[in-house]
């Protein structure tokens, strides 16, 4: 049931930050909240099938400036394939995605560090 409980949770801050980024208007557009916890899910499953190719081919470059490039570019190509799975989902192209891709990072980070203050643990 914790496992549950906590995959909830940070789906809802997932979906929060996409909401955000979304009406941020930055490459990235959802319907409404409903369909930005829906992304949230698809792109986490996106997500683990493409690490899990690029794991398995031994793509995988974790560190220095290289291994972000690389990780931003893959973090747009996954919301590419996601905007095509999901219909309120929409990314206006591949330099959509990039520019979405870092709000998305940057969003994230500072609600993880406001939850931080108030002594909650990452979420997102």
């Amino acid at each position: 049931m914790a496992i549950v409980l906590s995959l909830l949770v940070a789906f809802l801050a997932a979906a929060l930050v996409i909401w955000i980024v979304s009406r941020m208007g930055l490459g990235l557009s959802v319907d409404g909240f409903g369909t930005a916890f829906m992304a949230a899910i698809v792109i986490a499953i996106v997500s683990a099938i493409v690490y899990a190719i690029l794991g398995a081919l031994g793509l995988g470059a974790n560190s220095g400036l290289i291994g972000a490039i690389i990780n931003l570019v893959v973090s747009a190509v996954i919301l590419l394939i996601s905007g095509n799975f999901l219909k309120g989902l929409r990314v206006e192209g591949f330099t959509g995605a990039i520019v979405a891709s870092i709000a998305i990072a940057v969003v994230s980070w500072l609600l993880n560090w406001v939850l931080s203050l108030v002594g909650i643990g990452a979420v997102a």
